[in-house]
């Protein structure tokens, strides 16, 4: 074989990975070599004849495995973005893997006490606050990683880590089958009445490239909701593709997750209950900045009801448009999304798909997100050409302040494709630290469907603020300057890591933003005012839908994960389990389903187990810091500067709720998110 380009960090700029030079077969020998190598950094430390001291145990750990965490970036990046057999069979067989490595660290007992004993004198250590936090944080993580635990305890954690490695990479696998399996074909085109003309075609195109010229496929997205829904004129064949959505991993089929996730859940509150806590939810929450079970299930029940109470008014207002057509039929989840868009249309004389003209990929993220980058934090953006990709759709920019020296890359994949994962997501392939020089290449992904040859790519207003959303990551990532690996860019609390993405979508609609980025593709005029302030107006529009199926997901994620492991439901009764806990929580309104079902709920099979709500809780600070911003000018280079350096720079080295009230000046405040949501409505 050709010399392994994993086991290197080669010669492109700031750590580049060489795509043109990694194969499938790299991977398996650059995993093994990884793990060894960080093995035996690790024995070396614990295994000191000199006593502990900050640089010979902490330190010392940050400059470990360097090798494997370059592969490990590599790798799961190219498993979510473009993956194929080779991958995820060495997937399936290298997580346990990991997991057992993780262990093999966080349990070593000389480690620890070496951990331990350093923690113990930490107000003697005379550390700067970041090396001191180091210090806690590492303590923190040992602690929870069971490293107080007896032999026996610690065995059986290592079983539960593995299996649980091996139960989730099954269900992201059977999550993406499972999406692609279950595609709408439709034999009869009358039946795409409504349809845009370029979603036609995409169907088309769809249709042929799996073999099946002459028909159109409809692909489903990972939500429950499907954007097609909102343009079929045929009920049954709405039905047909909410039905498909809502079935998937529970037909019974070759990727069924029922029983994965109920073996998940059950694995999960043993874990939680070896190391002391009540239940799985219990033991996430210690960790975020809402602390505990209780004050997560207080905000969801503060927000419940009204948002229920405005979805209720809104399906009136649905069944309403149906009656007067005459139609005579109740209104149905497949129903909501048609009648929203004629609703709209009805009270606003606006069609929202015209909107898409408005919005051109190349604009919006060049006169748009890259344009705001430069108002608030003096960013440029110049695309590279030379540099390799591992798909023709990614592309790379240098990122530099003031036009000086690229200081990071940015890369972004944007198109849907089969051998991609759904939704949209930002990552990392090299991770910004003083410690060891390194400065940040990061990835912003989406699944825009990706038009014909020569045809422009047009946005959805939604789709532009995932745009936004997912660059608000990218700007934690790129903007951080923190001096250790561990508390790099996104390295918070998941209650807080959605705060800055959430945050960058308000300029998507900031009035002098979006007269800079949207424009007519083809006449290139500015979107006209009147159009302006309806595009503005739309951000209250449905919002009780919106956010009863958010509150559902997250009411699920809950109740699953705060039971104890003899009361988790089993696979034949975890639809059942789904439907009480929904009606028991007071979501009434049958035409809203949850955002996410349990058995294609990939958030809580990652990094989001006991954690979905944390959309909502960031949106608390995001509202509150979007009225910050509107009582200080805006979009300038000064309070992106202040953002910047109470936020977005300093990673995970600062406590979130600090780094808050550094920015706010004092603690968030909830009124403007139920301003925003229109949840303070009595009826």
């Amino acid at each position: 074989m050709t010399p392994n380009p994993l086991l290197s960090e080669g010669e492109l700029p700031l750590g580049y990975p060489p795509f043109h030079l990694i194969r499938s077969e790299h991977f398996g020998p650059a995993f093994e070599h990884g793990m060894v190598a960080q093995r035996r950094e690790v024995a070396a430390i614990a295994e000191d004849a000199d006593p502990p001291t900050f640089e010979n145990t902490l330190e010392a750990l940050e400059r470990t495995g360097r090798t494997l965490q370059r592969v490990r970036l590599v790798f799961f990046n190219l498993v979510g973005a473009d993956t194929n057999d080779a991958l995820e069979a060495l997937r399936t067989e290298i997580s346990p893997k990991l997991a057992a490595h993780s262990d093999a660290i966080l349990l070593d007992p000389d480690l620890f006490r070496r951990v331990d004993a350093l923690h113990g004198r930490l107000p003697e250590l005379g550390l700067d606050p970041e090396s001191r936090r180091l210090v806690e944080r590492y303590h923190e993580l040992f602690v929870r990683a069971g490293a107080k635990l007896d032999e026996e305890a610690k065995e059986r954690l290592k079983a539960l880590n593995a299996e649980l490695a091996e139960l989730s990479t099954r269900f992201s696998q059977n999550v993406l089958h499972e999406v692609n399996d279950s595609v709408v074909v439709v034999d009869d085109p009358e039946l795409l009445r409504g349809m845009p003309e370029a979603e036609v075609d995409n169907a088309r195109r769809a249709a042929e490239e799996r073999g099946l010229g002459g028909k159109h496929v409809i692909p489903l997205q990972n939500t429950s909701g499907q954007p097609v829904l909102a343009f079929l004129e045929d009920r049954a064949l709405r039905r047909r593709v909410l039905e498909a959505s809502l079935n998937r991993g529970s037909r019974g089929a070759s990727w069924d997750n029922r029983e994965l996730v109920s073996r998940v859940a059950r694995l999960r509150a043993e874990r939680a209950r070896l190391l002391g806590y009540e239940h799985h939810a219990a033991f996430v929450l210690e960790d975020q900045t809402a602390k505990t079970a209780q004050a997560v299930n207080d905000r969801l029940a503060e927000l419940v009801p009204p948002a229920v109470r405005n979805a209720r008014r809104e399906a009136a207002a649905l069944q309403a448009l149906i009656d007067e057509g005459g139609d005579g039929f109740d209104l149905s989840a497949w129903d909501w999304a048609y009648y929203a868009r004629q609703r709209w249309s009805v009270e606003h004389q606006l069609d929202q798909h015209a909107l898409t003209r408005y919005f051109e990929l190349d604009r919006v993220l060049e006169k748009g997100v890259f344009h705001t980058a430069s108002l608030l934090f003096g960013l440029t953006f110049e695309e590279r050409m030379d540099l390799p990709t591992y798909h023709p759709d990614v592309r790379v920019w240098d990122v530099r302040r003031e036009r000086g020296e690229p200081m990071a890359l940015l890369l972004a994949d944007l198109y849907a494709r089969p051998s991609k994962r759904g939704g949209a997501w930002m990552s990392s392939y090299v991770r910004q630290n003083g410690l060891l020089e390194e400065a940040p290449v990061v990835a912003i992904h989406q699944n825009v469907v990706k038009p014909g040859v020569g045809a422009p790519t047009l946005l959805t207003l939604t789709e532009v603020t995932t745009l936004f959303h997912e660059f608000g990551h990218a700007l934690h990532g790129l903007l951080s300057d923190v001096r250790f690996p561990l508390f790099s860019g996104t390295a918070v609390p998941r209650d807080f890591v959605e705060f800055p993405s959430q945050f960058n979508e308000i300029w998507a609609l900031w009035p002098e933003i979006l007269a800079n980025y949207a424009a007519d593709y083809e006449t290139g005029e500015g979107m006209p005012p009147e159009i302006v302030d309806q595009v503005r107006e739309m951000r209250r529009f449905d919002q009780g839908y919106q956010t009863t199926e958010y509150l559902a997901a997250c009411v699920l994620d809950q109740a699953l994960h705060q039971l104890a492991p003899e009361a988790v439901p089993s696979a034949e009764d975890l639809l059942d389990f789904e439907a009480a806990v929904l009606a028991d929580a007071g979501f009434d309104v049958a035409a809203v389903p949850p955002r996410y079902r349990l058995p294609y709920f990939s958030h809580i099979m990652g990094g989001y187990s006991a954690g979905y709500y944390a959309y909502i809780w960031a949106e608390v600070l995001d509202a509150d810091a979007v009225a910050w911003f509107e009582e200080h000018g805006g979009p300038t280079r000064a309070n992106g500067d202040r953002l910047c350096s109470t936020v977005l720079s300093r990673g995970g080295s600062v406590e979130a709720e600090e780094m808050y009230r550094d920015f706010r000046g004092r603690d968030p405040r909830v009124d403007p998110l139920l301003r925003r949501r229109g949840l303070t409505a009595t009826r």
